[in-house]
């Protein structure tokens, strides 16, 4: 993989796709629905920016039943990993409010049969 600086930052620079990613890292794989909770933005515009992210091999994916995670592209270069990791380790404060949503959500996938 040979993703060039100017492209992963760029991937980064917003903000949406930048909390995809952090609260990606964080759960190691979500889904669409988990991230729309999260974020509080409608389900095409996670969407749209998960399929830019999985474009730019920052996110992988895979199906299972009607669900489709995503995790971060393992094969990424060290030093992109790397950024991830400490902008998510030392950026706690922006996602841990949108951590909580997803940690509250009664309908997420393996939790559903769990639920009320």
């Amino acid at each position: 993989m040979n993703i060039q600086p100017l492209q992963f930052f760029k991937c980064m620079s917003d903000e949406t796709r930048l909390s995809c990613i952090l609260l990606i890292a964080k759960e190691h794989e979500l889904c669409v629905c988990e991230l729309t909770e999260a974020i509080q933005v409608s389900q095409p515009k996670i969407s749209r920016h998960l399929a830019q992210l999985r474009e730019s091999d920052l996110l992988i994916d895979r199906r299972e039943g009607q669900w489709i995670y995503y995790r971060i592209n393992q094969s990424l270069p060290a030093w992109a990993l790397e950024v991830i990791d400490i902008t998510l380790r030392d950026n706690q404060k922006m996602i841990k409010p949108l951590h909580r949503r997803i940690i509250k959500m009664c309908d997420r996938p393996e939790t559903k049969s769990k639920c009320c």
